[in-house]
Parts: structure tokens; C-alpha cells; sequence
């Protein structure tokens, strides 16, 4: 599963991170750093109505390159005039051609809470986030266990990050919730087929209680959708592929927003 290969890939690129930098160092330099204020990514969803949480994604091994000419600072900038509640950034570099330094770039240039999407599965990887300016780390439920996710969950509080725990089904929303999570993230794609659909949101919404903040992500193409998960009490969709190839990202904004 193509999983398991990101996985790897990720275990060997945070081995040579630690080679450079030792894990003592990094933590000491994240603890030391002063950030925006903590927790700014799950207040920005706690709103009247569906935040949009707007992603920054060159490529997915699902869909290949999403943007062949790659303007992640400006797109940044258009999310945030267009309303936009965070940005999401990719980092994996293998198979999203994502960067640390997109998201390095794209703090300095937007105020909006920023999700640092990567694949978490060293506490080492948590800390760099803190000094790369995120606001959130994302912790995926099909690669880490429960109680890894409660530990991973604790250091990002410690440093005033916000977790996003995405749980593509039954068992692993349970895990989230076990583990004490406060942002639930449902992930629309099968990550065997790859097939999309937000009938998953809609119906594993109703497993989490209402204090919990909730997130659709993948799949969301529709002013539709989105009022589809609205009356599902949905907090946030994570919308990124939809908003890269619409060519005017404040008007399909609005168009996804349409209530009528």
C-alpha cells in the first residue's frame, strides 16, 4: 500500500535529520521558541460556519502533479484575502513534492494559522514543526497507534500546537477519541481504492460528540458538499485539489460558500 512506502521513506528521512541535528537539540530550540498564540489553528474553526481550511499541495501520488508552475506564495496569499480560516502546507517531499521551506516562506507572509501536513511518526518531527512556524501537526490514525497518538498529542501541546487526528474509519475515529483528541479529521479517500466519498464524513460525524471540532477532508468539489456537511454540523473542510486547479481561487471560494 502506498502508504507503507511514504512511511518508509518518511523513517529514513527524519534518520538523516537526526544524523545533522540531534532530537535533544531540536527539542530544546522548539521550547525556546515563541510562536503566534497557542492553539490559533483550532480557535480559527471555531466559528458560525464551516471554516475552510485551504491547502497548499503541488502533488498527491493519487492525482500526480496538481500545479506544474507552482506559486505557493502567492496562493497562500490569495486563501487568506479569499477568506480562508488556516492554510494547510505540504512538507512530504517524495510524494507530494512538499518542503519545509514552502511552509517556512508562506508563515512569514500570511497571519492565518498554518497545518504543517506531513506524515508524524517521531516526536522529533513534532518539535520541527514549532520551529518551522506551524500551528498544527497533523497525526494520521492508519500509521500511529492509540497511545503514540495521546503521547504525540501531549509534546504539541506542550508547545501550544494543535493536533489535527484524521481517522479514515470507525475504528480509528474510536482511537482519536481514546487518545483524547480535539480536532477530528475524517479523511474521504479509501486509502485502498482511493475512491472518494463524503458520505463518510456525514456519517462518521454523528460518532463524535459535539465539544469535538470536526473536519471533512478530501473529496469536496461542490457548494453541495459543503452543505451537506454544514447541516451535518461539520466545523472545517480541508479542501486543496478543488480550490489548486480552479485558476481563481477567491471565486471558487464563493461559489463553494453558496447557500442557495
Amino acid at each position: 500500500m502506498i502508504l507503507d512506502k511514504i512511511v518508509e521513506k518518511t523513517r529514513l528521512r527524519v534518520e538523516a535529520l537526526k544524523a545533522a541535528q540531534s532530537l535533544d537539540t531540536v527539542r530544546k530550540e522548539a521550547l525556546a521558541t515563541r510562536g503566534s498564540s497557542p492553539f490559533s489553528f483550532e480557535n480559527a474553526l471555531r466559528t458560525d460556519d464551516i471554516t475552510f481550511i485551504c491547502e497548499v499541495k503541488k502533488a498527491s501520488p493519487s492525482k500526480g502533479i496538481i500545479s506544474e508552475h507552482f506559486p505557493y506564495l502567492e496562493v497562500a496569499r490569495e486563501y487568506e484575502s479569499a477568506g480562508a480560516g488556516a492554510v494547510s502546507v505540504l512538507t512530504e517531499p517524495d510524494f507530494f513534492l512538499g518542503s519545509n521551506e514552502y511552509l517556512k516562506e508562506i508563515r512569514q507572509v500570511v497571519k492565518l494559522p498554518v497545518l504543517r501536513k506531513d506524515f508524524t511518526i517521531d516526536p522529533y518531527q513534532i518539535f520541527e514543526a514549532k520551529l518551522l512556524g506551524a500551528d498544527a501537526i497533523l497525526l494520521i490514525c492508519a500509521i500511529l497507534d492509540t497511545n503514540t497518538i495521546g503521547e504525540y498529542i501531549g509534546i504539541a501541546d506542550s508547545l501550544g500546537l494543535s493536533s489535527l487526528v484524521e481517522a479514515h474509519d470507525e475504528k480509528e475515529l474510536y482511537s482519536a477519541l481514546e487518545a483524547g483528541a480535539r480536532v477530528i479529521g475524517v479523511n474521504n479517500r479509501n486509502l485502498k481504492t482511493f475512491e472518494v466519498d463524503i458520505n463518510t464524513s456525514a456519517r462518521l460525524r454523528k460518532l463524535v460528540p459535539r465539544e469535538k471540532l470536526f473536519v471533512s477532508e478530501s473529496g469536496i468539489k461542490t457548494a453541495d458538499d459543503i452543505t451537506v456537511l454544514r447541516q451535518n454540523g461539520t466545523n472545517a473542510v480541508l479542501i486543496g485539489e478543488t480550490l489548486m486547479k480552479s485558476g481563481n481561487i477567491s471565486g471558487e471560494m464563493d461559489r463553494l460558500r453558496r447557500t442557495d
